[in-house]
């Protein structure tokens, strides 16, 4: 696959953590090559403040990140998307829209960070657990030869890292 910039959608279920991580995490480690959006099939309707928290702690930018539903990219005016990738085990099992383009679709399943019960100190560990991960299964995508894989190989490369820890 050989493209200038490519489009990624980051999904989840309520998308107000995970896969807004991803999203910002992409966009930043992707220096330019990627265009990283994220959805949920349930939005939340705000993003969770623990993730902007650490965002903005990390200098990430924030500005733009809100909770959206997957519909918004599904429509034929959207964004031509690349990938698409589920953060959530309960996103993963959803019957997602229908994709333009027939997206590269993988999933990578990272414990949700929004549901743990306990201080403020257990839920900022957790986030930081999430965006971890997140960040070294980016780091594994951003890398990939892109342009020496054909779409079938550049599939299985994807699943893979959802396979890493």
């Amino acid at each position: 696959m050989d493209k200038t910039v490519f489009n990624v959608l980051f999904l989840c279920t309520g998308n107000s953590a995970r896969s807004i991580l991803a999203e910002s995490l992409l966009n930043n480690l992707g220096k330019g090559r990627f265009r990283a959006f994220s959805a949920g099939s349930h939005p939340a309707g705000q993003v969770n403040p623990f993730a902007l928290e650490l965002l903005e702690k990390n200098h990430f930018p924030t500005g733009e990140l809100r909770s959206k539903p997957w519909d918004e990219f599904a429509h034929p005016d959207a964004p031509h998307l690349d990938f698409v990738i589920t953060v959530c085990d309960n996103a993963a099992g959803e019957i997602c829209p229908v994709w333009p383009g027939q997206p590269i679709t993988a999933h990578w399943g990272i414990p949700d960070p929004a549901v743990i019960v306990g201080n403020d100190e257990a839920k900022r560990r957790a986030f930081i657990d999430a965006m971890n991960q997140l960040q070294r299964r980016i780091s594994m995508f951003v890398s990939l030869p892109f342009a020496k894989l054909d779409d079938m190989k550049l599939q299985q490369a994807v699943r893979e890292i959802g396979k890493t820890i």
